[in-house]
């Protein structure tokens, strides 16, 4: 199996496990988009097109862009509709301007109304074609436009004068009135240059005359991202960084999965595996507030763990435990009693114990304590001759496993084996016809048991 599809099966494990956890932080983030959304009145975007008629370069465009979007137009904008309680430079943040096809230059203006969204982008369009066709000295002042006719005037009365000069000089062929015919030549020329360049800045050139392409639309929808919109990125980033969470923390989990593992752990030798039966996986026996929300949240069991097998009938699971019993009076030379170690909290564990406590009635008699992980403390050696540690895989670190191998020695007691319990699913009872009469009670006689590995 790939890297990837084992990702993939991790993902569906944390949906179907946690789905109950995962619903209540999707709720949450809705709950948190929605109150963004509040935070956050709606807006609404109108847009307006300026024409600039003539061949422009994509500089100059960019130019034109930068002047529909500076102070100088917005602020006369923003005079011009008084708004209260909205300051220029806020404004100013609402107005964008962009260049498009067509020597368009589209204008965008945003504001809690559609209303006020079309009169703002209308009245910095107006703005922007009044302040470009002043810059242009296109404008409607008087003294401007004067200006300019003068000048035009007296160029061509220069030019005049130059030719009137010309011919009065003095047409011989001396040095001098040749140096002074070519001076005159090399002015007109400069003159008539500058006639040309005049023209061409003349606002009745190609690049004059800008055109708001008419009133703009006023919005019927809300601006992204809308209400709609917040809820759901607030519910999905919540639902995300739920699973990404529950990746990271399985990835960085270093619970004992394998059976070498645990043994090597406790520092003793692997006497088996033995099934508990269950319809479903073994809670904690916690109590109190806390762990019924974890109950009902569904985060009181382990997700990380691989789904039970379905285990063989009651007869199959009896030979695991005598197995287990047999290898466990070979490692003894006589009948003794042994301290059989339970990690607390561990349910499996619990549960494996008594059955194995039941299974060997008095040979050897087994004593089961639970010892806390935390701070475990084994009791003292008394009639004891060893510990038997029962637990399941996957749920305790090397080092809880190590602290619970140093409290037994503490005790005085030697670990003589390590029992690894897991969860199966039973199946259903097989009907009376179907098993023989001696198969259960073979079970229950007391002795060696023999066969493969358990």
């Amino acid at each position: 199996m790939s890297e990837e599809s084992i990702r993939l099966v991790t993902v569906g494990r944390v949906l179907r496990r946690r789905w109950r956890l995962l619903a209540v932080l999707t709720v949450v983030g809705a709950l948190v988009g929605y109150g963004a959304s509040v935070l956050f009145p709606p807006r609404y975007t109108a847009s307006a097109s300026v024409l600039l008629p003539g061949q422009w370069e994509e500089r100059e465009l960019l130019t034109q862009v930068d002047i529909a979007t500076s102070s100088s137009v917005v602020d006369r904008a923003a005079a011009t509709l008084d708004w209260r309680g909205v300051s220029t430079g806020e404004l100013q943040d609402r107005v964008s301007a962009a260049a498009a096809d067509g020597n368009l230059v589209k204008i965008s203006g945003t504001a809690d109304t559609p209303r006020r969204a079309q009169q703002l982008s209308d009245q910095v369009a107006k703005e922007f074609v009044s302040f470009a066709a002043r810059i242009a000295g296109g404008g409607t002042d008087p003294d401007a436009a004067t200006g300019t006719e003068a000048l035009r005037q007296q160029v061509v009365e220069t030019n005049r004068r130059i030719t009137d000069l010309a011919d009065a000089a003095d047409p011989g062929q001396t040095v001098e009135s040749v140096q002074a015919r070519t001076d005159l030549e090399k002015l007109r020329t400069s003159l008539e240059e500058a006639m040309t360049k005049l023209d061409q800045a003349d606002p009745a050139n190609n690049k004059a005359g800008m055109v708001v392409m008419g009133p703009a639309a006023r919005p019927t929808g809300e601006a992204p991202p809308t209400r709609t919109q917040l809820i759901a990125a607030g519910a999905l980033l919540f639902l995300l960084l739920a699973i990404v969470g529950h990746l990271a923390a399985a990835r960085m989990n270093r619970r004992l999965r394998t059976e070498p593992e645990i043994a090597a752990a406790l520092r003793s030798t692997l006497l088996g595996s033995v099934d508990v039966p269950g319809e479903e996986r073994a809670r904690p026996r916690n109590r109190g507030p806390r762990a019924r929300i974890r109950r009902l949240l569904g985060v009181d069991t382990r997700w990380d763990i691989p789904a039970p097998r379905t285990s063989g009938d009651e007869a199959g699971r009896r030979i695991r435990y005598q197995r287990v019993c047999a290898r466990l009076r070979d490692q003894l030379p006589a009948p003794r009693r042994l301290l059989v170690v339970v990690p607390d909290g561990d349910e499996i564990a619990r549960r494996a114990a008594g059955h194995l406590a039941a299974e060997t009635k008095s040979d050897p008699l087994l004593n089961v304590v639970e010892v806390s992980v935390d701070r475990p403390i084994v009791p003292d050696r008394d009639t004891e001759s060893g510990a038997l540690v029962v637990l399941s895989a996957g749920s305790w670190t090397a080092e809880e496993l190590t602290g619970i191998a140093e409290a037994c020695a503490d005790g005085g007691h030697e670990v003589v084996g390590v029992v690894v319990a897991g969860p199966v699913l039973a199946r259903p009872t097989r009907s009376a016809d179907g098993v023989p009469d001696d198969a259960t009670l073979a079970l229950a006689v007391p002795g060696h048991a023999t066969g493969g590995s358990a």
